[in-house]
């Protein structure tokens, strides 16, 4: 009886009432499940050398990462997961624009966060399989697991279409699966469409840029492995190519 009490006047003290804070955690967890599960799908892709998981896998991993996260956060602050997905609500007068550049900045925070929890997760195998260098680029480069980077063939301006063509897929995608006017998709399995949606962009426009149509999913894992010892070289341009 006591520890039942004590229990609810916890929960009382812990409950949250400000919406935008209760937004922004709901925000910051999701987008922190969506990193966890993602790079830890490369992470076991690059570290094992294709024997523990494949590109097929790791997009796999992606493509349901997206499906847990918005079961996560979808009905507090709608699991926007994504600056683009946040601006495109803005434009769409359907988000409120003085919440944007919050929800950006906790969306790269959690990002940020998240990669930091996969490289301890993966600390062993990724000084394993590096011997011990932390390297963006040669035949032992782990900064893949974290963030995306162009073929050696690509342009500036491909790569350039290449991310707008496929983060304005998904935003379509998306509006369409949630728009009331089409055939509906069954009430609940709206984040088993998106992450089907991901996984169809995934697999065929994956190859030129590794398919992020995230920033925040792309740059706070990236900034993160600048301060975790990778270098200034994952910001590097090479050749014209960023």
């Amino acid at each position: 009886m006591g520890t039942a009490s004590f229990l609810k006047r916890a929960r009382a003290l812990l409950r949250i009432r400000n919406q935008l804070v209760r937004e922004c955690l709901a925000e910051l967890l999701a987008i922190f499940v969506l990193i966890l599960i993602t790079l830890s799908g490369s992470a076991q892709m690059v570290t094992s050398s294709g024997t523990k998981g494949n590109v097929l896998t790791a997009y796999l991993a992606g493509a349901l990462a997206v499906m847990v996260a918005i079961y996560t956060a979808g009905g507090v602050s709608g699991a926007h997961l994504n600056p683009a997905f946040s601006l495109a609500m803005c434009l769409l007068e359907q988000f409120p624009w003085w919440k944007f550049p919050i929800f950006v900045a906790v969306q790269t925070l959690g990002a940020f966060v998240s990669a930091g929890a996969v490289y301890a997760l993966y600390y062993d195998a990724i000084q394993h399989y590096s011997n011990g260098t932390l390297a963006a680029s040669g035949p032992r480069e782990t900064a893949s697991i974290f963030a995306t980077y162009p073929a050696d063939y690509l342009s500036l301006s491909n790569g350039f279409l290449d991310q707008v063509m496929g983060t304005a897929l998904l935003i379509v995608g998306i509006l369409a699966i949630l728009d009331t006017r089409n055939k509906g998709v069954p009430k609940g399995l709206e984040p088993v469409a998106v992450a089907l949606l991901v996984f169809s962009i995934e697999v065929s426009m994956g190859s030129n840029c590794g398919c992020p149509m995230n920033p925040a999913r792309d740059f706070g894992p990236r900034l993160f492995t600048f301060v975790a010892g990778w270098g200034v070289e994952v910001f590097r341009w090479v050749e014209g190519r960023g």
